[in-house]
């Protein structure tokens, strides 16, 4: 299939996965989409670490958010390290990897410091930059893996509530088609993911099978 008629997915992985034997296993499963993805991680206990120090060393909110990109970035490089994955820091780049046939993983720095549509702060957390990723990159549909499950009847609000998505999340989604999968989606997500179909529930208006 030409480059072009190949969807594109972009999934972000949540960094509360990281000492979870269920980050490895999602990695197998996503191995098994047929076409083009873009992974993006969390922050991990990198990100936590920006939390934590910001009350004692008292930078602003901006520079916490710059630093949370970062740490999403360090996230990368170690799960690129451990599970044989390759970076990417640019679309070009991204596409590349896509050609090898080949999971692109985001190294976020780059693109987000350059950007003028993102607001700086903790509203922001890398759920918003994963889905200003799949917007920028025009993705078919974006993937949210989650430690937690959804309700079939899920809306973007009632996931900003709950603290699943973070508050600007709808803001940056802006039409894009997205999924939660969390931990009861793991069972059949290989089998879902091979044959072009998205694991866990669908959101608002998004479909579940986006290719064949």
């Amino acid at each position: 299939m030409p480059r072009e008629a190949r969807p594109l997915l972009v999934a972000k992985i949540g960094g509360s996965l990281h000492d979870s034997p269920n980050l490895a296993r999602w990695i197998e499963a996503l191995r098994a989409w047929p076409h083009r993805l873009t992974l993006v991680s969390g922050g991990g206990p990198f990100a936590d670490a920006v939390r934590a120090a910001q009350p004692k060393l008292r930078y602003d909110d901006e520079t916490a958010h710059a630093m949370a990109v970062l740490a999403m970035e360090q996230y990368a490089l170690a799960l690129a390290r451990l599970h044989d994955l390759d970076l990417a820091a640019t679309p070009d780049e991204m596409a590349e990897i896509h050609e090898r046939g080949r999971i692109a993983l985001w190294r976020a720095s780059e693109m987000v410091s350059a950007a003028t549509d993102i607001a700086p702060g903790w509203d922001v957390t890398s759920d918003s930059l994963a889905a200003w990723l799949a917007r920028r990159c025009g993705a078919s549909a974006l993937l949210m893996i989650k430690s937690v499950d959804i309700g079939a009847d899920s809306a973007l609000p009632g996931l900003v509530s709950a603290g699943v998505v973070d508050p600007a999340f709808p803001d940056y989604v802006d039409g894009t088609p997205v999924t939660v999968a969390g931990p009861r989606a793991l069972a059949h997500a290989t089998q879902k993911l091979a044959s072009g179909a998205l694991p866990g529930v669908p959101v608002a208006s998004a479909t579940q099978k986006i290719a064949s």
